[in-house]
């Protein structure tokens, strides 16, 4: 069975093995959906979307607005719904945090792109 998959594209181990719908390496741990290589190649090349939360394409530099309120640790009201970020930096942060930006009151945080829209 072993014999079917992929060598591994981070390590170019060829022991590689499935696991479900998964091929794992069991070298270096990576794990891939075999047969999407191509959306590992855009990635590699650095073409990563992000889209907010009615699917406009988003970039470096956009002034977003936040569609719902957000808790804030240490922060008794929180991100209003409707409040304005300007000048947005889009990172491959933790947790699905991909937006590295200033918010007014609040200083620098980073949100999900689920949570803001385009202005």
């Amino acid at each position: 069975m072993t014999e079917n998959l992929p060598p591994c594209p981070k390590c170019s181990c060829e022991y590689t093995y499935g696991m479900n719908a998964l091929a794992v390496c069991p070298e270096c741990g990576h794990e891939w959906v075999p047969g999407e290589s191509s959306a590992q190649s855009a990635d590699a090349a650095g073409e990563r979307v992000v889209k907010d939360a009615v699917g406009n394409v988003l970039s470096d530099g956009d002034t977003v607005t936040v569609v719902k309120t957000l808790k804030v640790k240490g922060s008794p009201s929180g991100i209003k719904a409707g409040t304005k970020v300007r000048n947005i930096r889009l990172v491959d942060g933790a947790d699905g945090h991909d937006i590295d930006c200033k918010v007014d009151g609040f200083g620098a945080m980073q949100l999900k792109s689920g949570v803001v829209k385009k202005a």
